[in-house]
């Protein structure tokens, strides 16, 4: 072996061990919590996924929550997206965008409303961080 390639792997294997033991390079795990607040007596189903992982079909009656924990992966912009519908029609919205998302939380809630979603507010813990649906 020269000596160019094991440096390089002795480099790689620092980092590795940094990394496992210090969470150097290792991002928290984030959970995302979705509340249905659509109205009373709604129902709303969702479907979610992202890049590497589909998350299924799931139906919150009103006032429920679904939650979703994940590692945002290292060097990449995890999004999970996601498909809402009630009353027979769909609406789409990025419900986790990391590069939206990541310096605000790494626990985010999100209301589900009619006219949107709205993000818990960490500074003051209101709903009030709100969105249109995506086209």
């Amino acid at each position: 072996m020269n000596s160019s390639l094991i440096n390089w792997f002795l480099l790689s294997l620092l980092l590795f061990s940094i990394s496992s033991v210090s969470g150097f390079l290792v991002k928290p795990i984030t959970t995302v919590v979705i509340h249905n607040d659509i109205g009373a007596g709604s129902f709303l189903t969702f479907h979610c996924k992202s890049k590497n992982d589909d998350l299924g079909v799931h139906v919150l009656t009103y006032g429920y929550t679904y939650t979703i924990k994940f590692r945002p992966l290292f060097m990449t912009g995890t999004l999970y997206f996601c498909g809402f519908e009630w009353d027979g029609t769909v609406h789409r919205f990025d419900i986790y965008d990391e590069d939206r998302d990541d310096p605000i939380c790494t626990h985010c809630e999100w209301k589900i409303k009619p006219t949107g979603p709205c993000m818990q507010n960490p500074r003051n813990s209101k709903f009030d961080i709100c969105y249109g649906w995506k086209p």
